[in-house]
């Protein structure tokens, strides 16, 4: 019994997808039901459920109330030892709703801090670990190579980096459209097990 204690985690699983029917919710459902199998504390955190304006309105000049939806999931964040990102990949990148999610809530002095002591902020979410789960379109060496793992490195270096979130690994599911039942079967098990690992 001590020995699950130990090794129980509190999971956050955020889905980026604005809609709810997605194939994400299929993957953020097959994370949720592999790491319950270790025992881990699970909590959810589902964009397309949610109710907030995503941009950033007044960018750092003024700080913008957070609506109850997005002060829970940033109590989830706070709350959270691993987080896993799972959203498609749309353009080479994060769809909007996720990226105004992150541009409302990982601010100064929330995520990060800048001091006079340095030029680059403390990291205010240090010693949490993600994952990151996406959907492609394009082929996965095509998306690494030739376009840059631009949504990869965003959640990453940008913000894990900045903020002190060390990405453990990142998973991309490839090609979404031309999949069959059969591979988006073997994809939701092959989630399953990443949970469990």
């Amino acid at each position: 019994m001590n020995q699950i204690k130990n090794t129980m985690r509190k999971v956050l699983i955020i889905n980026g997808h604005p809609d709810s029917e997605s194939f994400c919710h299929s993957l953020q459902q097959s994370y949720k039901k592999g790491s319950l199998k270790n025992n881990n504390e699970i909590r959810e955190v589902t964009l397309s459920e949610m109710k907030f304006n995503p941009n950033l309105m007044y960018g750092y000049r003024k700080r913008m109330e957070l609506e109850p939806d997005l002060l829970e999931a940033w109590d989830n964040i706070k709350w959270a030892d691993h987080i896993v990102w799972i959203y498609p990949t749309w353009w080479g990148s994060l769809p909007a709703l996720m990226k105004g999610f992150v541009d409302r809530l990982f601010l100064p002095r929330l995520a990060y801090e800048y001091t006079e002591k340095s030029p680059l902020p403390k990291k205010l979410l240090k010693g949490k670990t993600s994952e990151i789960i996406s959907t492609l379109d394009t082929p996965v060496w095509y998306y690494k190579y030739i376009m840059g793992d631009v949504g990869g490195k965003l959640l990453r270096v940008n913000i894990g980096d900045i903020c002190g979130i060390k990405n453990k690994n990142t998973t991309y599911l490839s090609e979404m459209r031309k999949s069959t039942p059969e591979q988006r079967k073997e994809w939701l098990e092959k989630v399953e097990r990443l949970a469990r690992r």
